[in-house]
């Protein structure tokens, strides 16, 4: 009977009121919990972020070459590293400490920006006998699954509320083809142009980009602040961008090889790569976006900045020579 449920009971109610009270009144539940969210703000975030944050610039790092393209195989090990091996970052939600880091998800990025670029080349010039001939349909598939955004977790309420296609679920893809085109390549059932032009275009398209991060540099670099919080960000991206760049330029060297003999350019590609890797091996403590001429709180951007037109500049006099 309700009458003789406890709660029902006129000394039962009372007497789980003074219970809540005693629980929720208790200045040692308070300070259990105000202990908890101590933990969870020093340890758990901290420690964790500390723990998945990389920033994974190795110069010498290249993909398992089994036939068919140095570059395209380098592309999509890269990719694979970022996603699989190392974490991707980018789209984490907030409940994950690594949600609160910055310079990875943004080095990440400008890897998979350099990466989407070098596909679309794939697609539109190396990986076609002539501009008039069928695009390869695997090369179609990761330059599109390479512009997906990177920061797209499984639920994304402006959307849907329903569970959605995740960045790595996308990249995934893109290895996967990528790694198709390969080996057809290497089965003699897909085209690689080694040809002048085609490379002319490419340093052509790749310079273009390299211009487009150089201005947001500039950006920053004309509007100096020590307290500037994106400035990081810019740094973080632009590395990474550059990061790739070096080791796809590096692997299409190989690619290219008779080219540049023939061309008698491989001294000067040789001192882009180099202006590449010291880009992205630029590791500062902080980044920080003092006066061009500081002293004390120097411009790491303009650093940077200072690498990646040395290298667009030498990618313009490489393309000149090629087209002679």
């Amino acid at each position: 009977m309700i009458e003789d449920d406890y709660l029902y009971k006129k000394d039962g109610i009372s007497g789980f009121g003074a219970r809540m009270r005693s629980v929720f009144g208790s200045r040692k539940f308070w300070l259990r919990g105000f202990a908890v969210i101590v933990l969870v703000a020093v340890v758990y975030y901290p420690v964790g972020m500390a723990i998945v944050h990389k920033i994974d610039d190795n110069p010498d790092f290249t993909g398992n070459y089994q036939g068919g393209s140095h570059s395209v195989s380098t592309a999509s090990a890269l990719i694979n590293r970022e996603i699989n091996q190392n974490r991707w970052t980018a789209n984490d939600p907030f409940f994950l400490p690594s949600a609160a880091l910055d310079n990875m998800p943004n080095f990440q990025t400008g890897i998979v920006y350099a990466l989407s670029r070098f596909a679309i080349e794939l697609s539109d010039q190396i990986g076609r006998t002539r501009g008039s001939s069928q695009v390869d349909p695997d090369l179609d598939d990761a330059a599109g699954l390479l512009k997906f955004r990177g920061d797209k977790w499984v639920f994304d309420p402006s959307i849907s509320l329903l569970p959605g296609v995740t960045s790595e679920q996308q990249y995934r893809q893109a290895i996967a083809a990528l790694d198709r085109y390969n080996q057809r390549l290497a089965d003699g059932q897909a085209v690689f142009e080694r040809r002048a032009d085609n490379l002319q275009e490419t340093l052509n398209r790749f310079a273009n980009d390299l211009g487009s991060a150089s201005a947001l540099i500039d950006d920053k670099v004309e509007d100096p602040s020590l307290f500037d919080r994106t400035a990081d960000d810019v740094f973080y991206a632009t590395k990474g961008r550059l990061y790739a760049y070096s080791l796809i330029l590096r692997d299409l060297g190989t690619d290219f090889e008779q080219v540049i003999n023939e061309r008698q350019v491989a001294p000067a590609w040789a001192e882009m790569i180099g202006s590449l890797q010291a880009a992205a091996a630029l590791d500062p403590l902080v980044v920080v976006n003092g006066s061009a001429d500081g002293i004390i709180f120097p411009n790491h951007l303009a650093g940077l900045g200072f690498y990646l037109l040395r290298a667009r500049t030498q990618m313009r006099e490489i393309s000149s020579i090629l087209q002679r």
